[in-house]
């Protein structure tokens, strides 16, 4: 068992998921005819893709500093090169790790508990999923998709409720009927609260419902220039999708990254885009073009974003005592509303 759990063989099984993924992928597709295809792609639509996922990225970067601002106001430039980071390192790191390296981040650089950062990248996840799955059912129901498409986006409804449900109880915790016991057995390892405590600091922005609004909001509005760059990249290798097959293949996609796989979820990706793109009518050749094309175009964005800030921010964090003060300070704050009394208030802000 302990085997089973160490980063080296999920490293190891994520590749080899992603070797299989794209094994099917390729199956029956003629490589030289998608390279010449990808050869001739306008230039005007790839960098039209590029534009809207620079735009979708943007965006995701505005939602971030908004569920960050009931902890702390900080600059958007910042955020997005937070951002940025992180995504760097899921690109080249497995198990999506870099959600940790960009709390590691914003903690290192602006005073926050790191553990408070997840706690907001946490709801972050939520809110997309929750978005991604409701954007799924509806393009599934106006496509009028069967099979096992449609059974997987009921799989992502399913999950995406006991996501919110787990969210919900995280932020309510304190006021449960067994909260008091629950923490005066915790009590007896401080380090525990302290992290909880920490968490839920940062779980409690969705608790606000103008942060949890305006995030809704940039959530849909990034995912809609989502749509646009997938469309773009059809354009560019001669496939043209409607809006809704868009809708469909960028959250479907989404839905796969969510499979173990390689750094930069290699195959997964496309291995639902192709299948996705199959279930409309696209042919395996052009499917498998528009996938690489869009998968390459994301990854120059995030990667080539993302190394930009590493240059600017650095790598080692600077060292800044009243940062470690602030720090402490939320840590202090949030294990005291933490363990008061029910009756005395709502879950801390951090």
């Amino acid at each position: 068992m302990s085997l089973l759990r160490s980063p080296a063989f999920r490293a190891f099984a994520g590749v080899v998921i992603s070797v299989v993924a794209l094994v099917i992928a390729v199956r029956g597709v003629d490589l030289a005819q998608t390279a010449d295809v990808l050869r001739s792609a306008s230039p005007g639509w790839v960098a039209l893709m590029l534009a809207f996922s620079v735009l979708d990225i943007s965006l995701r970067g505005a939602r971030w500093q908004r569920l960050m601002a009931p902890i702390r106001q900080i600059p958007y430039v910042r955020m997005l090169g937070y951002l940025l980071i992180g995504y760097l390192a899921n690109n080249v790191l497995p198990a999506r790790l870099g959600e940790l390296v960009r709390s590691h981040y914003v903690g290192d650089r602006e005073g926050v508990s790191r553990t408070t950062a997840l706690g907001t990248v946490v709801v972050e996840r939520v809110i997309d999923t929750t978005a991604v799955v409701l954007i799924a059912a509806g393009s599934v129901l106006l496509l009028h998709v069967r099979g096992v498409v449609a059974n997987v986006v009921l799989v992502g409804l399913a999950v995406s409720a006991i996501l919110v449900t787990a969210l919900a109880l995280g932020i309510v915790a304190h006021r449960l009927p067994f909260s008091d016991r629950l923490i005066e057995r915790v009590e007896r390892w401080p380090t525990v609260v302290s992290l909880a405590s920490r968490l839920r600091g940062g779980l409690a922005v969705a608790a606000d419902p103008r942060t949890v609004g305006a995030a809704v909001v940039l959530t849909l509005l990034a995912w809609s220039m989502s749509f646009l760059a997938f469309t773009a990249a059809g354009q560019a290798v001669g496939v043209q999708m409607t809006l809704g097959e868009a809708a469909l293949l960028a959250s479907g996609v989404a839905l796969a990254t969510a499979i173990p796989s390689a750094p930069g979820y290699l195959g997964t990706f496309e291995l639902a885009a192709v299948g996705l793109a199959q279930t409309f009518g696209v042919a395996a050749g052009p499917a498998f073009a528009l996938a690489l094309l869009a998968h390459v175009g994301i990854l120059v964005v995030t990667s080539g974003g993302g190394a930009i800030a590493l240059l600017r921010l650095g790598w080692a964090g600077a060292s800044r005592p009243e940062a470690e003060a602030r720090r402490a300070a939320d840590g202090n704050a949030a294990k005291t509303a933490l363990t008061r009394p029910r009756s005395t208030g709502g879950p801390a802000s951090g």
